[in-house]
């Protein structure tokens, strides 16, 4: 048998079925849209979620694909009845290589003709709750005697996965709505319009988002993999997903796997017993021990060696290890949340990430803007830096100049949110005034600081004085191009010194677009 999909067609279904998971608040609509991109990246013929309904023993289709409204209607189960009231009581999916072949496939909807000569494969695989099965997710593939379909069952679990957390959502919603506003306070005001998360702070849509999802997932025991570059604040987001979960009074015990030795890594995460290697005086217990019941932070993921990546796999799945040196099983209750500033699908493909522990972190994927895409967040973010840094230095400084605000939200800010917070400090700390001006920016900003600009009769001095002797030597052919070519070629010269040689700062600088300045830039070379 072979696999119907590659790894890299299978790793690309994943990540469009987990954007399509995350596209809506809408329970259907997250539906529709997960069938959609499993009809893009695994060729599905139809698809199908069917919840049980709380008002009867039957399932019903919340949410189709390719299929009529009539069709929808007739699509209601009991538990046990064919293969989706198999998986309905059974929390087991099934594969029906061949519906034609099958005694138990009923075809309810009868959207497929005569089964007996139909070319049809099914999938089904359970929609679980807190291991409470509330629906099935189904769907239709091409038969083919000769492919295995156990990659699309893996795939479909994992959109399964989100499904049940849009089902999670949608009750919350209808029943829980004023509970969960009264016991989360700091996400009911980022949803109602603060969009502040303890030390989460922004305004801008990017933010928003992070915020709705972050409130979306924080109640629910779900993998959580955080994406972004350094400094974006992805720690924080690990401490707000715990923090405002039922786990909140239980451990959060954070790791950079970053940077250690694989033998330090292994004995960090899983601990070890005592004498299990020279200068083991005590048994030791490992982060994972010592989250249980609450939430570990795996920071850099990305940096985690394959031979660790295996025993890590095993965690996640079974929620069991053994020590070093030890052959007693540990059992732990964990939350996993991961962060990483790599691109873990071309790790996956390049064989330095498995493809199997991927599939297990990239449960619910929430994504860090870095700041120069939000710098709408930036006054925001400094003055509660500010605040911060002025109470704990007992510092009288009561704000930002308007100049100071305008030069950092030109900045690219390469650091991001950390950079900027370590700037604020300094500023504070060095303060000689009540107000922050340009001139206390640290240097490394000094690309964004400017002059005061030279008065207009200083400059029409400068001008005459250079361009005069000019119309004196050839007042027939012109001076103009010279003059404004010399003044051209010191404006560049002075932007690039302000902006430390950086080019795309310079041009912001100037005022004038990225690709005219380099034009102009070769042209004075």
């Amino acid at each position: 048998m072979t696999k119907r999909l590659t790894a890299f067609q299978a790793i690309t279904a994943l990540s469009n079925v987990s954007r399509a998971a995350t596209s809506s608040l809408d329970l259907r609509e997250v539906v529709k849209e997960t069938l959609r991109a499993l009809a893009e990246g695994l060729g599905i013929e139809r698809g199908m979620l069917v919840l049980r309904d709380p008002g009867s023993e039957e399932a019903v289709i919340e949410a189709a694909h390719n299929m009529s409204e009539e069709e929808i209607k007739r699509g209601r189960y009991r538990a046990g009845e064919g293969v989706v009231g198999r998986v309905l009581a059974t929390g087991e999916p099934m594969i029906v290589p061949n519906v034609g072949k099958e005694p138990l496939f009923l075809n309810k909807t009868k959207s497929r003709g005569d089964i007996r000569k139909s070319q049809i494969s099914f999938i089904c695989v359970p929609v679980k709750l807190d291991n409470e099965t509330v629906g099935a997710l189904s769907v239709d593939l091409s038969f083919d005697e000769d492919i295995a379909f156990d990659e699309d069952e893996r795939i479909l679990s994992v959109a399964a996965g989100y499904i049940a957390q849009a089902v999670r959502i949608q009750r919350m919603v209808e029943s829980e709505k004023s509970l969960l506003a009264d016991e989360n306070l700091h996400l009911r005001r980022a949803l109602e319009g603060e969009y502040k998360l303890k030390n989460l702070v922004g305004n801008s849509s990017a933010m928003k988002s992070v915020f709705e999802q972050i409130a979306l997932v924080a109640k629910s025991r779900a993998t959580v993999l955080i994406t972004g570059e350094s400094g974006t604040g992805k720690e924080l987001v690990a401490k707000a997903l715990h923090f405002n979960s039922e786990r909140h009074d239980k451990p959060f015990v954070g790791l950079s796997c970053a940077s250690l030795p694989e033998s330090v890594l292994e004995n960090e995460l899983f601990g070890h017993e005592k004498g299990a290697f020279t200068g083991a005086l005590n048994l030791k217990r490992g982060r994972f021990e010592l989250a249980h019941g609450g939430t570990i932070f795996l920071d850099e993921i990305g940096e985690i060696p394959l031979n660790l990546q295996v025993k890590l796999l095993r965690v996640l799945q079974e929620r069991e290890f053994e020590r070093l040196g030890g052959k007693d099983t540990v059992k732990v209750d964990v939350r996993v949340i991961a962060a990483t500033n790599r691109d873990l699908t071309a790790e996956v493909r390049a064989g330095r990430f498995r493809e199997d522990l991927f599939y297990r972190l990239n449960v619910v994927p929430i994504h860090m803007p870095p700041l120069r895409e939000r710098k709408g967040d930036i006054p925001l973010l400094a003055h509660s830096f500010l605040e911060k840094f002025r109470l704990e230095n007992e510092r009288k400084v009561k704000g930002f100049s308007r100049a100071a605000l305008t030069a950092m939200t030109n900045y690219d800010w390469p650091g991001n949110v950390r950079e900027l917070e370590n700037a604020v400090e300094r500023m504070v700390v060095l303060s000689r005034s009540e107000v922050l001006e340009v001139s206390d920016l640290p240097e490394e900003i000094g690309g964004m600081r400017q002059k005061t600009p030279p008065s207009a009769t200083g400059l029409e001095d400068a001008v005459t004085a250079f361009a005069g002797p000019l119309f004196d030597r050839h007042p027939e052919e012109g001076v103009y191009y010279e003059v404004v070519g010399k003044v051209e070629e010191a404006l560049i010269k002075e932007a690039l010194s302000r902006a430390g040689g950086v080019k795309l700062s310079a041009a912001r600088l100037l005022g004038i677009n990225r690709n005219t300045f380099y034009a102009k830039l070769t042209g004075k070379k």
